[in-house]
């Protein structure tokens, strides 16, 4: 065990069951050397500092990072490969060619108030550092910074979840233009199956058993393994699929791998592409408002579209707006626990393989807590007798009075007096 210096820079080299460990301790102060060098030697007795990790941890943080996504390509569902590239974006630009044994707490808290200023919101910024812990993981290093670097504070929203009315009046409006048609469709699926965005733009035909009236959620669609699913089709949700299936023979998109949402692009549609987004036709369709005097369904605007009304219609707001399509999939979940469904079945229609994320997602309404606390007041009254008789043999032949209240038990106080 020895302590040198490199570069004006202490360094350590020791060995733990013949392995040997030289390593940088970052910091040119002898008595903090000493310290680092003592929980380095620790942390290679516990097995938490291995030769493979200095040399993860040597590499420069875009090399480590595109090195640390491919790894995991066997682990993860390639929409999650995807958006963990999509989170390292940012982490490559702002650490881009520094080495991981030299990334510290003071630059993470840096990194953090410049994505604030981007400006990024605590949940995103919370999520990029989770893709950061899992490369310092990775290199041996986060267990040094993990006491300094703190999540941000994130304020929970609750899903919002649909009135019966208001579920209807959404599809109502969905039947209005055909151009939300697919947005139209897309939601019958995701409030009828649970199913997410991704999961229904990455259905083939392959997937659909017209036999059994059902549908396989696949891997490659999906966020994780436990969302791979077998999800029987309610009516609705088969009236839908045969809607796309008559869409589809029609335009030629009806193979096994042609996708269920094929894309189209000016117009020309090609089926083995699946569709990218119904965002632009989802929005319109949950902004628009309807006119108080004539009744015409129209974007919100200054003035009625109509030309015999020509209403002020400015301050009117569709109730529907804000409205995500992942909410969706919330109050399709809320329905089912609504339904007294098991936990194992809702689980294993949505995917869930945790209690906690059902109750995530599971949001009762109001008005059902209300009746649930109602009970405790109304109780059922006491059946009358059968036979008129005044008693009911199986019943007790004292029956208290119906004015009378429940006797609580009698205690003592301190002075012997019973209260």
């Amino acid at each position: 065990m020895s302590l040198y210096k490199r570069g004006g820079t202490w360094w350590t080299d020791f060995s733990v069951n013949g392995q040997r460990f030289r390593l940088s301790l970052d910091t040119t102060d002898w008595r903090e050397a000493q310290r680092q060098e003592k929980e380095r030697i620790a942390q290679a007795s516990a097995g938490k500092l291995t030769t493979s990790g200095q040399q993860f941890a040597r590499l420069a943080f875009s090399e480590a990072a595109d090195r640390f996504i491919n790894e995991r390509v066997a682990h993860l569902a390639p929409r999650s490969i995807q958006t963990d590239k999509e989170r390292t974006r940012p982490l490559k630009k702002h650490f881009s060619v520094t080495p991981l044994i030299q990334i510290s707490a003071d630059s993470i808290r840096q990194y953090i108030a410049e994505r604030k200023a981007a400006p990024a919101s605590n949940k995103t910024i919370n999520l990029e550092l989770g893709v950061l812990r899992g490369i310092l993981k990775r290199a041996k290093r986060w267990h040094v910074l993990a006491d300094d670097v703190k999540p941000l504070p994130v304020r929970s929203l609750a899903a919002r979840v649909l009135s019966y009315e208001e579920k209807l009046r959404l599809l109502g409006k969905a039947a209005i233009r055909p151009e939300w048609c697919n947005a139209r469709l897309a939601m019958i699926l995701a409030l009828n199956t649970t199913m997410r965005s991704c999961e229904i733009k990455g259905l083939r035909w392959r997937d659909v058993n017209f036999m059994d009236r059902a549908l396989t959620v696949r891997r490659a669609s999906t966020k994780t393994d436990a969302g791979e699913r077998v999800i029987p089709l309610n009516a609705n949700a088969w009236i839908a699929i045969r809607e796309l299936w008559d869409r589809a023979k029609g335009s030629g998109g009806s193979e096994a791998d042609h996708f269920v949402f094929p894309a189209c692009e000016n117009g020309n549609i090609e089926p083995t592409r699946p569709m990218k987004s119904w965002r632009s036709a989802w929005r319109k369709l949950t902004r628009v408002i309807e006119c108080p005097a004539c009744k015409r369904i129209q974007e919100p605007t200054e003035t009625c579209a109509n030309p015999q009304c020509k209403l002020d219609i400015r301050d009117v707001k569709s109730p529907l707006a804000g409205l995500r399509f992942h909410d969706l999939r919330h109050q399709a979940i809320t329905e089912l626990a609504e339904s007294q469904a098991s936990d194992q079945t809702i689980m294993s229609i949505a995917g869930h393989v945790s209690r906690q994320m059902l109750e995530h997602y599971s949001h009762v309404r109001l008005d059902r807590k209300r009746q649930a606390l109602d009970a405790l007041v109304n109780r059922p009254k006491p059946a009358p007798p059968s036979d008129g008789s005044g008693y009911d043999t199986k019943n007790a032949t004292n029956k208290p009075h119906e004015d009378s209240v429940l006797i609580q038990p009698l205690e003592k106080n301190g002075r012997g007096e019973r209260i």
